[in-house]
């Protein structure tokens, strides 16, 4: 169980090749609380949105929500909005079955070829499979936690308008650094990110 700081917890959820101990930059931005780090083992909407409730529920009193990418994804798979004081998300994935067909459509794989198959290598190190796409299509998306989101724009990974789209049906504050990429890691990025996040803090 994580002991917090007044019961007030940030809990960071990272993504794709990413690391828990990404987390240690927010301890200077959030010095009243404490940081938690998620090291999740699993890499699918259902298993590791299990593992982000289990999380969440060893955490008492209030929490931040901090999710990266992918992670800002399996988070709203978790099914934890009702827990969340505030969310803030990077560069996240919002819509995932816009990015599986995508991903289809670039590679030449159609629908039912994927059905058939179930799951499909492709050139980009990703496997499609027809197991993650109707997991997708039959758990849409649902959160009401107050979200703030920053996105890059020059990322090529998550669309601007489904960025758009997420913000406005979701009342999510939307920010975008222009010449930012989809993973924030350069010195000025990184000081942009900071930036943000304090400034929306000051706000709310």
């Amino acid at each position: 169980m994580f002991s917090a700081k007044e019961n007030r917890t940030v809990l960071y959820v990272h993504g794709k090749d990413g690391s828990a101990k990404e987390s240690e930059r927010y301890k200077a931005l959030f010095p009243d609380y404490t940081v938690v780090g998620l090291d999740y083992k699993t890499f699918s909407p259902w298993e590791t949105g299990r593992e982000i409730s289990a999380a969440v529920k060893d955490i008492r009193g209030e929490m931040i929500l901090i999710a990266n990418s992918i992670g800002a994804y399996f988070s709203l798979c978790a099914g934890i909005d009702d827990r969340i004081g505030e969310a803030y998300f990077i560069s996240p994935v919002v819509d995932m079955e816009r990015m599986i067909l995508d991903l289809m459509a670039l590679c030449g794989v159609e629908e039912r070829d994927l059905q058939k198959r179930g799951v499909i290598p492709t050139d980009f190190g990703e496997d499609l499979s027809w197991e993650y796409l109707s997991y997708v299509r039959s758990h849409p998306v649902r959160w009401n936690a107050p979200t703030h989101i920053l996105y890059g724009s020059e990322d090529r990974l998550v669309p601007f308008e489904t960025v758009c789209a997420f913000s406005k049906n979701h009342g999510a504050s939307l920010t975008v650094m222009e010449g930012g990429e989809h993973w924030f890691h350069t010195e000025e990025q990184m000081r942009f990110l900071d930036a943000w996040v304090r400034e929306t803090r000051r706000k709310n």
